[in-house]
């Protein structure tokens, strides 16, 4: 039987960060890897666009955004051609 998971090491104890089913006081046998982190670099406006999204709304959602959230009266009212 073969089980992938991952742990934390804190200098003594490997500590699994789930819940193991295995039989107590038997030898088992681990392969140890390293958890690959990668950091791309980039300034706080490359964090910020990743982050960021589009959102289908109204033409005038930033001047009447009030009234699409908390449905208040809109402040211009709206007019049509």
């Amino acid at each position: 039987m073969s089980q992938k998971l991952t742990a934390v090491f804190d200098g003594h104890i490997l500590r699994p960060d789930a819940q193991l089913d295995l039989e107590p006081n038997k030898r088992y046998v681990i392969t140890i890897e390293t958890e690959a982190v990668t950091v791309t670099p980039g300034d706080a406006w490359d964090v910020l666009e990743a982050f960021s999204g589009t959102v289908e709304a109204p033409s005038d959602w930033a001047s009447e955004h009030d009234h699409y959230l908390y449905n208040t009266p809109k402040r211009q009212p709206e007019t049509t051609l």
